[in-house]
């Protein structure tokens, strides 16, 4: 036998209503959305290697900010995917902060666009050399819109790429 509450079961059923759970329930794409985040990452000596055909717009974030692990002997051939120059990143910049400020920002683009029917965003990284500060934010942003808006994603890295590097990071 439990207590009467009818107060609070007037409460529950007003918070439980479609409206309220639609409001608090976060966007995500399905299988019709058509938005493709194209993240890339790049070195500032070579330029920005954008081309968008179909709305032209998007972000760029300057990582060169951020300390750089390629001044470091044992980093200097390693990329930003390797644990060496991650754990420096994470443990010894101020890479995570930075990158939560980034997430705020593109998350509410993503959003919009997802709502809106959009079909191409850019969201870009660049850094020194396009090797380690922005290989690894511009990885984190792929696992961060996968997981929290299930987008799709193609993932660029421009000079590692032209390197033929091992591309085999799972983004899930």
């Amino acid at each position: 036998m439990g207590i009467a509450l009818p107060e609070f079961e007037k409460v529950l059923q007003i918070c439980i209503t479609d409206e309220v759970i639609e409001e608090f329930t976060p966007v995500q794409a399905t299988a019709e959305t058509p938005l493709v985040v194209k993240i890339g990452s790049f070195s500032f000596k070579k330029g920005l290697p954008m081309k968008d055909d179909i709305n032209g717009g998007g972000f760029v974030f300057d990582c060169r900010g951020i300390l750089n692990p390629g001044r470091i002997e044992s980093m200097k051939s390693k990329t930003g995917r390797d644990k060496e120059v991650i754990d420096y990143l994470e443990q010894q910049t101020k890479m995570p902060e930075f990158l939560h400020s980034v997430f705020d920002v593109v998350d509410i683009t993503v959003e919009d666009y997802i709502k809106r029917g959009f079909e191409s965003l850019y969201v870009n990284f660049g850094c020194t050399g396009g090797q380690h500060r922005s290989v690894y934010a511009a990885d984190e942003m792929a696992r961060h819109l996968k997981n929290k808006f299930k987008v799709n994603i193609e993932l660029n890295h421009w000079v590692q790429d032209e390197k033929n590097w091992r591309n085999d990071v799972e983004h899930s």
